[in-house]
């Protein structure tokens, strides 16, 4: 009933809005084709010195789940942000133009600082920002359009105050069970009486795959030196992880795997024909808002009050299955716990959720008892677990190759030791190449800090490094070489060669793929970054990416982001992608 309230006054907030004009079409049809109107096409009133404005108000839907640039043409260039709204109903979104004016500078990893959320649209800071003073066209553009999607926008306006996002259709887009309704595909549940007979189906068919695996996922035909830890070593010119009992052990893991997979629910509540029960809260998602997890729901529906443990035992025995021998990134320790699958530990404490664009302050007098305190906390009850393959102290630092923009967001900042000593040590040359020496001498003392602590308080365990966000400078790789392991996430349909090679010649260490996916746009979902034509080709990529990962000598794992699709709704930053095994 309150439900239906909220979309009977719709139509009333709407009557509120600037006058529409004509509705303008946009079919995609060819990979990187841009339509383009001109301002009058759009509104005769729109002006073309835009900087007077914050905000950007478009009615538009769109036909297909699959992102596109929105770029505003300027006669000083090209700015652009990546758009994902809500498919297939009209809905109002404002987005901030600031996104188009400003380089991100906020956040303490990539997706982070790329990544910007609207209750109606997922928005990705992806253009060369600039000025917005003599506008003269609106594009559209999308890079590798699958069936003909269609844009429609019916009204375009500039405004200094937020209007709010809006659904401006009065029908819920999410079923009761997490699934988008405007979309159909094989499996899709219609009724909890057909997935009970999916559930009855997967528990008489699930058993464990034939993989040569020991009881840590090494292969059980080879033999190297058993120390009762992981290592790694390089046979015949091959590196290789060595898992406790002496085996050769390839890494193959799946990032996030747990069960909240949370979605913003305050505020939107018309996208959704129910809710999961209060009882199920999923505390907070993106903005601090509420959030609901629909998977969590289906497993209270598949196992009843106690389904936390009953889905610890059900994804094991999922992995072992699905051959896979690594508990990735982000994941329920619980799983790594039970001492029945290897995993990866995430430290935390080093001042990167804290420090602008990731940088920790270094040059803080506390900082070595800091590291060490964090250090202690965490390695203490893993430093005798030998299913723990190793330790990622962080990932994704976002200013690799934007060291000029972390260093305005560190002058920018609050006072602080970090900010003393870059004001310090740029008053005797304020450059690009003395900021990136600033940044590379920060990173230096983080590493060698953290690196100490994390072998003081845990001799037994490797370092596995930062999971650097597809490459680094050679500054940075030669710095690495206190890291056990070098992790770097690679997405692409095959690794990139170049930075294996660089990290090769310049340290010679074992890598590790933190992470890589392919997806398919559909189920209300886009399809993350790199993009498979159907569900079919994305196991054939899977195939392709690791064969040729794991034929390089560097190379010792490589895992899955992630286990679960993200909520089509969108996950605490908006990422909505079809990328869950």
């Amino acid at each position: 009933m309150q439900r239906y309230w909220i979309w009977m006054l719709l139509p009333l907030l709407t009557a509120a809005a600037p006058a529409r004009g004509e509705t303008r079409r946009a079919v995609f049809q060819g990979p990187g084709t841009e339509i383009v109107w001109t301002l009058k096409d759009l509104d005769p009133s729109l002006p073309a010195d835009w900087s007077p404005f914050q905000f950007l108000v478009l009615e538009l839907r769109l036909s297909s789940p699959q992102r596109f640039d929105l770029r505003i043409h300027d006669s000083g260039g090209i700015r652009s942000v990546r758009l994902a709204p809500v498919p297939g109903a009209w809905i109002r979104s404002a987005v901030p133009l600031a996104f188009f004016t400003q380089p991100p500078h906020t956040g303490n990893d990539l997706a982070s600082v790329h990544n910007k959320a609207r209750p109606m649209m997922f928005l990705n800071l992806s253009g060369t920002p600039g000025e917005l003073k003599s506008v003269s066209q609106l594009g559209v553009v999308m890079a590798n359009p699958l069936g003909a999607p269609s844009l429609e926008i019916r009204a375009v306006h500039l405004t200094n105050q937020d209007p709010g996002d809006a659904l401006l259709e009065a029908k819920p887009l999410v079923d009761q069970f997490g699934q988008w309704m405007g979309d159909d595909w094989p499996g899709k549940a219609t009724s909890l009486e057909q997935l009970q007979a999916a559930w009855a189906a997967e528990e008489k068919a699930l058993g464990p795959g034939d993989f040569h695996y020991c009881r840590y996922g090494g292969y059980e035909g080879s033999k190297a030196k058993a120390t009762g830890f992981f290592r790694v070593e390089k046979v015949d010119s091959k590196w290789w992880f060595v898992d406790p009992d002496g085996h050769l052990f390839l890494s193959l893991g799946a990032d996030s795997i747990g069960t909240s997979a949370v979605t913003s629910t305050q505020g939107r509540e018309p996208l959704f024909a129910a809710l999961p029960p209060p009882d199920l809260s999923a505390g907070r998602a993106g903005g601090g808002r509420a959030g609901a997890s629909f998977y969590a729901w289906n497993m209270v529906r598949r196992f009843g009050p106690d389904w936390s443990a009953k889905w610890v035992d059900l994804t094991a025995r999922r992995m072992f299955a699905w051959g896979f021998n690594t508990v990735g990134n982000w994941s329920d320790q619980r799983l790594g716990n039970a001492h029945r699958v290897p995993y990866v530990v995430t430290l935390r404490g080093w001042g990167i959720e804290t420090g602008p664009m990731g940088v920790p302050d270094v040059y803080a007098p506390g900082y070595a008892a800091t590291v060490d305190r964090a250090a202690a906390q965490q390695c203490d009850s893993h430093k005798d677990d030998p299913y723990v393959l190793g330790y990622f102290l962080g990932n994704e630092p976002p200013w690799p190759g934007r060291e000029s923009v972390a260093v305005d967001a560190i002058l920018a900042g609050p006072e602080s030791a970090l900010k003393t000593a870059a004001k310090a040590f740029l008053a005797e040359g304020d450059s690009p190449d003395r900021r990136k020496a600033f940044l590379y001498q920060s990173y230096r003392r983080f590493v060698e800090a953290a690196g100490a602590a994390i072998r003081k308080h845990d001799p037994n365990h490797l370092n596995l490094g930062l999971r650097f966000g597809s490459s680094a400078p050679p500054e940075i790789v030669r710095l690495s070489k206190v890291f056990d392991v070098y992790s770097l996430n690679n997405y692409a349909y095959q690794v990139n060669q170049t930075e294996i090679d660089k990290v090769r010649d310049l340290i010679d260490r074992p890598i590790l793929i933190g992470e890589f996916h392919f997806g398919t746009p559909g189920r209300g979902m886009t399809p993350g970054l790199k993009q498979t034509s159907n569900q079919e080709e994305r196991g054939v990529a899977y195939r392709y990416y690791i064969e040729n990962a794991l034929a390089d000598p560097s190379i010792v794992g490589a895992h899955w982001f992630e286990w679960v699709d993200e909520p089509s709704t969108g996950r605490f930053d908006g990422e909505n992608y079809n990328i869950g095994l």
